[in-house]
């Protein structure tokens, strides 16, 4: 080969090389700079940017499928994005009582989730492979688990969020209900890394899994709860939220449940760089707040 061939199979080596590190960097800072977005307040403009970001990071993942920072954001986005503005549109249609708006937006939920389902087990693959494997039982979860370190404890609190929510639009199908069990895995073991991520979500997640019904486990569910409002300062209104939802739905306290959904109403901006959760907190408190709600909860419609 000539030195003029070898030059150009070189160049364009280098080329590919640096290409690759441009992405890697892009991907490094986005994930570096994605906590300014919850910081927003209009739920218009947050939607329509997460929608864009999440085709952005689809496009970049397809370049780059090893990048874990883009693996990660993939599993957050589209976790977020399910439970914020999916979700929001499927109870909607619930509360309204139509069926087919309830039908479209429960697949689209289940859908994202399953996005994020998908990408998080690429991510952990390809952290510790084995993570299909163990999805026998519980106890080779854990077995699994206890490999991952405090610097995982953000993505398995994403990867097991992501994995509940699913079952939550998705109660129908005996396959995603039996898989369950994963998702609690993945939340206990983060939480038992570092119980503070993202505002106690993973306390949350698992208090509302505990009260997921009447029969369920609602002491544990309860002080889970306490826990995760103690590590906020009652300030991230999604504990609050959840809470209410959750646990006192489903234990008919209706008192603590217009409490604990006024408190979320009648915050003003008490963290700002949780502003955006919070503001879809106050939007879903007030709903729950309405006669659809409060029916499904054994509740009387009645002014708050």
């Amino acid at each position: 080969m000539s030195r003029l061939a070898l030059a150009l199979v070189a160049a364009l080596g280098l080329s590919g090389c640096l290409d690759r590190m441009i992405l890697d960097g892009t991907l490094k800072s986005t994930r570096d700079a994605s906590k300014a977005f919850d910081t927003l307040s209009d739920l218009e403009v947050a939607k329509e940017g997460a929608g864009s970001s999440l085709v952005q990071l689809e496009g970049m993942q397809t370049l780059a499928p090893d990048n874990e920072d883009g693996l990660f954001l993939l599993v957050q986005g589209w976790t977020g994005y399910a439970s914020a503005f999916i979700e929001d549109a499927w109870e909607r249609a619930v509360d309204a009582g139509d069926d087919d708006g309830e039908t479209l937006h429960a697949g689209r939920a289940e859908q994202a989730y399953a996005r994020a389902v998908h990408f998080g087990t690429l991510l952990l693959e390809q952290k510790r492979p084995g993570f299909a494997a163990a999805q026998k039982n519980a106890d080779t979860m854990a077995a699994y688990l206890k490999g991952f370190g405090k610097e995982d404890a953000e993505t398995l609190l994403w990867v097991g969020a992501a994995w509940l929510s699913r079952g939550g639009v998705a109660a129908e199908k005996p396959e995603v209900v039996a898989d369950l069990f994963v998702g609690v895995a993945l939340l206990e073991r983060s939480v038992e890394l570092e119980p503070t991520l993202a505002y106690g979500l993973g306390l949350s997640a698992l208090g509302a899994y505990h009260a997921r019904a009447p029969d369920a486990e609602l002491g544990q569910a309860k002080a889970l709860f306490e826990q995760a409002l103690s590590l906020t300062h009652r300030q991230a209104l999604t504990v609050q939220l959840m809470y209410a939802q959750a646990w006192a739905c489903n234990a008919h306290d209706e008192a603590q449940y217009r409490a604990l959904l006024k408190e979320v109403v009648d915050a003003g901006d008490v963290l700002p760089a949780q502003r955006l959760e919070n503001t879809i907190a106050r939007k879903k408190a007030l709903r729950y707040l309405g006669a659809p709600r409060l029916a499904r909860c054994g509740f009387t419609a009645r002014a708050p």
